[in-house]
């Protein structure tokens, strides 16, 4: 069986200090590299990571401190890794949520240049996860009647997925299966974008899968409270939430598409506000229409006498149209007066 392949493909295995794509480093990396010509090109790196391997990590992988702390850190061989895959599509077993994100934070921690935006991704588990439920120990045993020799080292499990994706595009060609909504596929073709489409069911915005795509291609959040919004309704009714993530413990290439859409979406904002005031000074222009009396009342308003209005005299808090009070001798108080005040002013 040979994939039909437009471009190389490079299957790829990572060990690592432990399985935080944000926090731990490689320390193995090997490259199986297909070219559509059928020529295979094998590497494997060595890497010290800068930071102790944890006992139990090392139970598993088989490497060790002394194994690594004299090779070169991932920033002097990161050129030469992304040099080596070149365009090539990349394929892995549970690639897609460790070994290309764990990837991609080395390349953007070295500040080495590698762009993943025009590939295709092939994530053997996902196939094999949605065929048939299993391991990758397992799915060797199932689809190659094989037992993997050195199991856990890089180069033996990178070609085991390499060999279980041939096998499993052989068993499946024909195969149905049923998504989410009901249809049904014959998604296992040999072919690279098809493959990748099939492995990528969730759309993942960035590969940890703290956003994803919705039906409408819009990007929304994944995990935490906000879990089904869209990113940019979430920056408007909560900015500090981008904050929030860009100084969490998130991966740096979650972040890179965090501050994507967050510029995207203060440009948007900026946009608007250039509109608006344009738009209120456009009103502001306009004249006001006047306002149409009727005849009749414009021509008896006209007719009517108009009234002599004086304003009042504070000086002696009397409308200078009146003629002033003539002034009186004070009342000598008397008995009758006395009772009025004593009946006005008595407790009820």
């Amino acid at each position: 069986m040979k994939l039909n392949l437009k471009r190389p493909l490079a299957f790829f295995d990572l060990e690592a200090t432990g399985t935080n794509v944000g926090i731990d480093r490689i320390v193995e990396i090997s490259v199986i590299k297909l070219n559509p010509e059928e020529k295979e090109e094998v590497k494997t790196w060595r890497i010290n990571p800068g930071v102790a391997i944890p006992l139990e990590t090392s139970l598993v992988h088989g490497i060790y401190d002394d194994d690594v702390k004299d090779e070169p850190a991932f920033s002097v061989v990161g050129a030469e890794i992304a040099e080596f895959i070149g365009n090539s599509d990349l394929a892995g077993y549970n690639s897609n949520k460790f070994d290309i994100p764990m990837l991609m934070e080395e390349f953007l921690r070295a500040g080495i240049p590698f762009d993943i935006d025009n590939r295709y991704f092939v994530d053997v588990q996902n196939i094999f996860h949605q065929m048939e439920q299993r391991t990758l120990k397992a799915a060797y045993l199932f689809y190659c009647n094989k037992e993997i020799i050195n199991a856990h080292s890089a180069e033996a499990d990178t070609r085991a997925t390499m060999e279980v994706l041939l096998a499993q595009i052989e068993k499946y060609k024909d195969a149905d299966f049923i998504d989410k909504k009901g249809n049904s596929l014959k998604p296992i073709v040999n072919d690279i974008e098809a493959l990748h489409h099939f492995t990528n069911l969730n759309r993942p915005v960035d590969f940890a899968g703290r956003m994803v795509f919705n039906e409408q291609g819009e990007e929304v959040f994944n995990f935490g409270k906000h879990k089904g919004k869209k990113v940019e309704d979430v920056f408007t009714v909560e900015p500090s939430y981008y904050a929030w993530m860009m100084q969490g413990d998130f991966p740096l290439y979650t972040k890179r598409k965090l501050e994507e859409i967050y510029s995207r979406w203060n440009a948007k904002k900026a946009a608007e506000r250039r509109e608006r005031p344009a738009q209120s000074k456009t009103e502001q222009e306009k004249p006001t229409p006047p306002v149409d009396k009727p005849a009749a009342v414009s021509k008896a308003a006209e007719n009517r006498p108009q009234k002599e209005f004086r304003k009042p005299d504070n000086r002696n808090n009397t409308y200078n149209n009146r003629p002033p009070k003539k002034d009186e001798p004070a009342r000598p108080v008397d008995d009758d007066m006395l009772k009025l005040l004593t009946d006005k002013f008595k407790k009820g």
